[in-house]
């Protein structure tokens, strides 16, 4: 029987949520995988990305393909108007006061380098403290490792409860005159949890330090306002929110960004450059991005915010939070399986391992059913070995999924595990 969804956005300007209609801007979506239909729930490594975004590249490259600020005719004139009015819809997606705080990085691991490498090596040194979730994907931990080898100061990791939330408890006491900043993510990738970012970061401020929140998991699913977070730093990756893969966005307060040195230099984030009088660096939000940047997949970057803003993501996190629900309650039906995240704030992900069965054989034979889940430690080793385990099976929900392809998921998996018990 077929599943329809029925969710009404709080927006009247808003068609109701169709996932039939909406499945339609997704051309991968029509495929087979091994003879099936694919099912795609592998959206926390990646999306899927609409025809309007893929159409971006023919249009850029066919019809005003030019490097972009600096040239003077038409096809570089276009270009840079569609460069910058992509930084312009960022801006409003995050509700970031000015789009100067906008600086686009090839990927969120960029932007966390960026951080480490600027604010990090210019404010951090030995005796002070960097508090780091338990939580976090490696992007958000190894930059600072690195640093830390480097300039002596301490990381300290704010632990978790047994259903994957954060210990509130424990991260106010690690809070100390020391701190100098705070690594958390908006939404955890390996187990959905949503933390509370707004209250971290209050708490940061009062302790005298920054916060540095990953909205990776975060911008896809739910409105984001940095302002609202008063996050110091906001980072999120374009491929995660049915953009393209290539970029990425760090948001940065304005105040702390002028201060900051550049990372890379070269052209376009220069003034002036003289053998005789040094380097004068331009203006932000371009003393941040060195040479050419990924020009097509940042307007592209711009039109996959233009679809999820139309869709709207208040339906969106609505649908997504009933897949969430219903595909919970169908995995817990299957003996020995065991859902690792159960915090009561969580995104659409289930991360789960099955007695008998390693999470490798059970993503490598799903396949051969058409459906696409995600198998090893995500990014998230720490968290892992935390809960004593190698590796777990997730499955990420986005706007274009449905009931239906949780059943045929949930079948399927019932199907692999009697293979390999």
């Amino acid at each position: 029987m077929s599943h329809t969804a029925v969710v009404t956005p709080q927006s009247a300007h808003q068609a109701p949520y169709n996932v039939a209609k909406l499945r339609e801007d997704f051309p991968i979506l029509k495929r087979e995988v091994h003879g099936k239909p694919l099912v795609y729930l592998d959206n926390a490594a990646t999306s899927q990305t609409p025809i309007e975004v893929i159409n971006v590249f023919a249009d850029y490259y066919g019809r005003y393909n030019a490097n972009i600020h600096r040239g003077l005719h038409t096809l570089a004139d276009e270009a840079t108007e569609a460069f910058e009015g992509a930084r312009e819809k960022v801006r409003a997606f995050i509700n970031a006061p000015s789009s100067r705080e906008v600086i686009f990085t090839r990927g969120a691991t960029e932007a966390f380098n960026l951080v480490a490498n600027s604010w990090g090596r210019t404010h951090l040194s030995a005796g002070d403290e960097v508090l780091i979730s338990m939580l976090e994907h490696h992007a958000n931990i190894v930059p600072w490792q690195l640093l830390a080898q480097q300039l002596g100061f301490t990381i300290k990791v704010i632990p978790v409860h047994a259903d994957g939330a954060l210990d509130m408890n424990a991260y106010r006491a690690l809070l100390t005159e020391r701190t100098r900043l705070v690594c958390v993510n908006h939404v955890s990738n390996a187990f959905g949890t949503i933390n509370p970012v707004k209250e971290m970061a209050s708490l940061a401020h009062q302790a005298g330090a920054l916060i540095i929140v990953d909205g990776a998991q975060a911008a896809p699913h739910q409105r984001v306002d940095v302002q609202d977070i008063d996050a110091d730093f906001y980072v999120f990756s374009g491929h995660k929110v049915y953009g393209p893969t290539g970029v990425g966005v760090l948001y940065g307060k304005q105040s702390l960004l002028e201060a900051m040195p550049p990372w890379q230099g070269g052209g376009e984030m220069i003034d002036t450059v003289s053998f005789e009088h040094g380097t004068t660096f331009a203006a932000l939000p371009h003393k941040f991005e060195a040479g050419t940047p990924a020009i097509a997949e940042v307007i592209a970057l711009g039109k996959a915010l233009d679809w999820t803003e139309n869709v709207g993501l208040d339906a969106i996190g609505k649908w997504e939070q009933q897949l969430l629900t219903y595909s919970t309650q169908q995995l817990q039906t299957i003996d020995g399986l065991r859902i690792l995240g159960t915090a009561e704030h969580k995104a659409a992900v289930v991360s789960f391992v099955v007695e008998g069965a390693h999470a490798q054989d059970i993503g490598l034979l799903i396949d051969q059913l058409g459906v696409a889940v995600r198998t090893g430690h995500h990014c998230a080793q720490p968290l892992l070995h935390h809960f004593g385990v190698e590796a777990t099976c997730r499955a990420s929900f986005a706007a274009y999924n449905t009931r239906d392809e949780i059943d045929i998921f949930v079948t399927s998996l019932r199907r692999v595990i009697d293979m390999v018990r």
